[in-house]
C-alpha cells in the first residue's frame, strides 16, 4: 500500500482530501507530478488559489518547513503561483461544475 498525501511533511488531512479531489491520492503521485502541475490540479478542481496552500506544498515536497520559504525564493515562487492561477483557476466557474468536471460529466476548461 502506497503512503498517503497526509504522510509529507506539512499535509494534512484538509491536504489530502484536495489532492484527493483532484485524483491524486498518495504521497507518491503527488511527488511525481511536482508542485506545479498538483497545485493547477487542485484549482481545476474547486480549491481556491492561495499563495501560502502552494508555497507550503512546495516546501513539503522538498522536504522542508513550511515557513522556510523567504527573500528572493518566496518572490520567485509568486511568479510561478500567479501563472499556475492564470493557467488553472477559472474564478467564474461554480463549485457545482468543478464537481461535474471531477467525475467526468463536463470538460475542463482550458
Amino acid at each position: 500500500m502506497s503512503d498517503p498525501v497526509s504522510s509529507i511533511r506539512n499535509l494534512g488531512p484538509a491536504y489530502e482530501e484536495s489532492c484527493a479531489r483532484a485524483g491524486i491520492h498518495s504521497a507518491q503521485e503527488l511527488r511525481d507530478l511536482g508542485a506545479d502541475e498538483a497545485y493547477g490540479r487542485l484549482l481545476q478542481t474547486g480549491s481556491r488559489p492561495h499563495f501560502i496552500g502552494y508555497y507550503v506544498l512546495v516546501m513539503a515536497l522538498q522536504g522542508r518547513p513550511w515557513n522556510d520559504c523567504k527573500g528572493e525564493e518566496k518572490k520567485a515562487l509568486r511568479i510561478r503561483f500567479d501563472a499556475i492561477v492564470a493557467a488553472s483557476y477559472d474564478k467564474g466557474r461554480s463549485e457545482f461544475e468543478a464537481a461535474l468536471d471531477a467525475i467526468g460529466v463536463i470538460e475542463k476548461r482550458r
